[in-house]
């Protein structure tokens, strides 16, 4: 092992200690030995031995012989190495994704009480300060609702990438309700009065902790996307980006309508995010092999190539920790928070379309770190609107099979 080189040993009485402490760990007689080298490609892994060669001593022709079998030996070890190697790292890889997944399952759960307990504190406090000049709160409170928007949508992402699970509180609360609910509208209405409070609370914890039905539904994209369009235009009426609608007629598809409208605003709100004012997007749709091809196009900053291979890993930013701003929704490079595109893919192996993306880094900003100014104009190297055009921009496809008999869409179809 140490000389990488081929021992022939016709004598083992030259060396008695060494052999006769083989000898007696193999329960036999050594009479001659031929050992060669097992190789990897970069190393000496082990050794091949051929021990009292029948009818006289081992001559260079077994040597030759036994390095040839050295190279399959070699390879069929490596290749169990490697193959127990790839079975320990699925393993772990596996345990991590279990482990990922119970950490969304819990943040989801822990996150949806103090949520709703913060947006009902919000609405009693602007209730109270409705007396006072508005100026003096106004911005506060709208700063306050966006951010804590920010998070429930978090919530939500999170909520829809496991599964729609249900939350445990539902039950407990569901459960005190039914049993104590005399108890309690007396109580109640000892402090505020009589009236409908326990219907209202009940209602209340199905607003909140209740699992909605989503039923899938056949829609027609031409007609589904022009609406969520007009809902979308006012939070992006501080933005210049021409939005750009080209529906053809197509086949419908099949899903839950809102889980649907998840996908359809938050391609078209990550495609206004990431391009500058004075930018273009395309939202159209076509027939494509008997299904419908629905596609957003936009062009702006393009994302890099090593930040295009985890788009859909989730809760991942396309834009450096330090450059992260969480801006109002639509605002350039507004900063996401890396679940919108991950609930896509979770809703597209769910409902059974497929979801791709394409995109081309503008080259004047090609690293992570390199900033956009946010408007052509501003742009130094845009003497006008095409030269950004043609310089990036990102594609998300979506393909729906067409429906099968039943209605559902071909989970199979590509």
């Amino acid at each position: 092992i140490r000389t990488g080189r081929p021992v022939m040993v016709l004598d083992p009485s030259e060396d008695p200690k060494l052999h006769l402490a083989r000898d007696r760990k193999l329960g036999y007689h050594t009479r001659n030995l031929l050992l060669v080298p097992l190789r990897s490609s970069d190393r000496i892994i082990g050794v091949l031995a051929a021990i009292n060669k029948k009818g006289g001593d081992f001559q260079r022709r077994d040597e030759e012989l036994l390095n040839m079998l050295a190279g399959t030996v070699a390879l069929s070890i490596e290749n169990a190495w490697f193959s127990q190697e790839m079975k320990k790292a699925y393993l772990e890889v596996s345990e991590m994704n279990r482990a990922k997944g119970k950490a969304i399952h819990h943040l989801s759960h822990e996150l949806k009480t103090p949520l709703s307990v913060l947006m009902g504190s919000l609405d009693i406090l602007e209730r109270r300060l409705e007396e006072l000049p508005e100026e003096k709160w106004k911005p506060t409170m709208v700063r306050a609702r966006r951010n804590l928007n920010r998070i429930t949508a978090i919530q939500e992402e999170a909520h829809d990438i496991m599964g729609n699970r249900p939350y445990p509180a539902h039950e407990v609360l569901t459960t005190i309700l039914t049993e104590c609910a005399d108890e309690l509208e007396v109580l109640i209405a000892r402090e505020i009065g009589e009236g409908g409070v326990i219907r209202e609370v009940r209602k209340r914890i199905e607003e909140i902790y209740g699992i909605s039905e989503r039923l899938p539904e056949q829609i027609r994209l031409q007609e589904f996307v022009p609406e969520r369009v007009k809902v979308l235009d006012p939070a992006m009426r501080n933005r210049r980006v021409k939005l750009i609608l080209d529906m053809k007629e197509t086949t419908p598809v099949y899903m839950p309508p809102e889980d649907l409208q998840k996908v359809v605003d938050g391609l078209i709100k990550n495609a206004v995010e990431n391009t500058p004012d004075g930018g273009k997007v395309e939202v159209s749709s076509r027939k494509e092999a008997d299904g419908t091809l629905f596609t957003v196009r936009d062009y702006g900053t393009g994302i890099t190539e090593e930040n295009q291979k985890r788009i859909f890993d989730g809760f991942f930013a396309t834009q450096e920790t330090l450059q992260y701003s969480s801006k109002r929704p639509f605002d350039f490079n507004a900063g996401g928070k890396g679940a919108d595109l991950l609930r896509m893919k979770v809703f597209s192996e769910r409902y059974g379309f497929h979801i791709k993306m394409s995109s081309i880094r503008c080259p004047h900003i090609p690293y992570a770190t390199d900033t956009c100014p946010g408007d052509i104009k501003a742009c130094e190297h845009c003497a006008r609107e095409e030269d950004c055009f043609l310089s990036g921009g990102t594609v998300f496809t979506l393909y729906f099979p067409p429906p099968a008999e039943d209605g559902k869409e071909a989970a199979g179809a590509a």
